[in-house]
C-alpha cells in the first residue's frame, strides 16, 4: 500500500520560479521605471486580496500601478508579470511528472496565487495535466501559512491528514501544515526531494 493517498505541491519555489515576489516585482517595477518603495507600500494589502481573488488583475493594478496615468497598459503590465514565471533551474517537475504517471497518488497543488497567473502558469508549463486537484489561494479565498487552508484542503480530500503529503520550500509553509497533521517536506532542491521520498517510500 502507497505511504499516502495524496500528494500536494507549491507551485513558485518548487516547480516555477515565484510568479510576484520580492525578485519578481522589482524587476518588472525597474522595467517600467516605476518608484518602487511607493510600489511596495501600496502592494501588500493588495496583493493579498488578489490572491484570495476578492479582487481581479486590474482592480489590483489600479491599486498599485494605475493610481495615475502611465504610458503603458494594464496588459502590458500584466504581460511583465507572467513574463517572470519560468521552471526552476532545479525544479520539481520532473517529480511532479513521475509522480504523476505512477498514478498511485492524488496529485495536486497548494499555492498562493492570484487568479490570472495562476491559471496562466498552470496553462503555459502543462501543470493541469499533472494536477487532479488545485487548493490555489485565488480558489479557495484562503492563503498559506494561515491554517485555515491545510484545513480545508483536509476536509475537501476527506483523507486522514497524515496521509496527505505536502512540498513547499518555505519552512514557516511547512510547519504550519505540519501543525494541521499533514506529512510536510521542505524542497531545496530536485535530487533532495528524490532522496526525501524514497525515504518515504512513495518511490
Amino acid at each position: 500500500m502507497p505511504p499516502f493517498d495524496v500528494i500536494l505541491f507549491d507551485v513558485g519555489g518548487v516547480l516555477l520560479t515565484n510568479g510576484w515576489d520580492h525578485k519578481e516585482r522589482a524587476t518588472v517595477i525597474q522595467s517600467f521605471q516605476l518608484d518602487l518603495s511607493e510600489f511596495e507600500a501600496r502592494h501588500p494589502d493588495a496583493n493579498e486580496r488578489w490572491e484570495k481573488d476578492e479582487i481581479n488583475a486590474q482592480q489590483y493594478l489600479d491599486e498599485t500601478v494605475f493610481y495615475e496615468p502611465r504610458s503603458f497598459t494594464h496588459k502590458e503590465f500584466l504581460d511583465a508579470i507572467f513574463a517572470q514565471s519560468v521552471p526552476l533551474e532545479d525544479s520539481a517537475i520532473p517529480v511532479l511528472q513521475d509522480l504523476s504517471a505512477s498514478q498511485n497518488y492524488l496529485v495536486g497543488s497548494l499555492n498562493n496565487e492570484a487568479r490570472e497567473p495562476n491559471d496562466y502558469r498552470f496553462a503555459r508549463y502543462g501543470l493541469r495535466k499533472h494536477f487532479e486537484i488545485a487548493f490555489s489561494s485565488c480558489y479557495v479565498g484562503l492563503r498559506k501559512p494561515h491554517l485555515e487552508i491545510y484545513e480545508r484542503a483536509i476536509d475537501i480530500l476527506g483523507r486522514p491528514a497524515e496521509r496527505i503529503l505536502f512540498i513547499d520550500d518555505r519552512q514557516s509553509n511547512v510547519d504550519a501544515a505540519a501543525s494541521t497533521g499533514l506529512k510536510a517536506i521542505r524542497f531545496i532542491g530536485e535530487q533532495d526531494l528524490r532522496r526525501q521520498l524514497n525515504e518515504l517510500t512513495v518511490f
